[in-house]
């Protein structure tokens, strides 16, 4: 008959220790609850494209080229199969470089200048409209020029760029001037000549400041979102300037341990481990 009243006596102390370390295991539960959503919200802050899927298609309308602008520095080589018949083309445009012996050696190519209303003047066929053309395209028209004038039948034309680039700067890990080599450049393409972004660096709210025919114009792009795509500044052009702007964190403060959500993490889990401690050492 002794069974029953100790057994109560049991489970009431039971629900003593059970009542004293509910509170503890609700602080601890909700601890971890906000560690793991502080964890899923700094990831959607900094994944690129976070709305495409796998295997997702879409239409490309027209792949863009960079086109000429006024005061573009280019080199122009012209060629031909009779060698002789391109000379003419090439004399303003190619300078004989010397050797140390005083011998000739490799051509150094000298720079074309794209004039203020948008001309380049070349030699024998004079000016062509450069500006608002891709790099094929005024390929093509000085061959054509030259054909048309009876001087070869089978030019060739080579357009290289030369000092154009695309400024990268804010938080990125290596912020400069990024030269153009190729016919087209993304965004994405010039934040990875810049290392990439920082952690401290606004993934939605990425500025690309372009000035076109004496106009600068400022756009935005939310690298977190495949709409990025349908941008007009998603191709860059040689003379952008693009700015990654800091976070609110990183404004409040000229300088942030970039461990400092590490900081804030192991911060957390002591204090978990602290209250667990503690709970146990009450409920003895």
């Amino acid at each position: 008959m002794f069974i029953l009243p100790l057994s109560q006596n049991i489970t009431k102390k039971m629900c003593r220790k059970l009542s004293l370390s509910l509170p503890y295991l609700c602080t601890f539960l909700g601890i971890l609850s906000c560690l793991f959503l502080g964890g899923c919200a700094a990831q959607k802050r900094v994944l690129y494209l976070q709305d495409i899927e796998a295997f997702e298609q879409s239409q490309i309308v027209a792949a863009y080229q960079i086109r000429f602008k006024p005061l573009d520095r280019i080199t122009v080589v012209v060629s031909s199969q009779n060698p002789e018949l391109a000379v003419p083309f090439n004399s303003s445009s190619a300078v004989p470089a010397m050797s140390e012996g005083g011998a000739p050696a490799t051509t150094e190519l000298q720079p074309l200048t794209i004039s203020a209303d948008g001309m380049l003047d070349m030699p024998v066929i004079g000016k062509i409209q450069a500006a608002g053309l891709t790099r094929s395209e005024l390929s093509d028209a000085i061959a054509d020029a030259i054909r048309d004038g009876g001087y070869v039948d089978d030019p060739t034309v080579n357009i290289q760029f030369i000092d154009m680039y695309v400024n990268v700067i804010g938080e990125v890990q290596k912020p400069d001037q990024y030269e153009i080599s190729s016919d087209q450049v993304t965004i994405f393409e010039a934040i990875a000549m810049a290392g990439d972004l920082t952690i401290q660096g606004q993934r939605k709210n990425v500025t690309v400041i372009r000035e076109v025919d004496g106009v600068r114009t400022v756009g935005t792009l939310d690298l977190r979102s495949k709409n990025i795509f349908t941008s007009p500044f998603f191709y860059l052009q040689q003379g952008d300037i693009v700015w990654v702007k800091p976070n609110r964190s990183r404004a409040k403060s000229g300088q942030i341990d970039p461990n400092q959500g590490l900081y804030f993490s192991l911060v957390g889990t002591l204090v978990s481990v602290a209250t667990l401690v503690a709970t146990l050492v009450l409920a003895k």
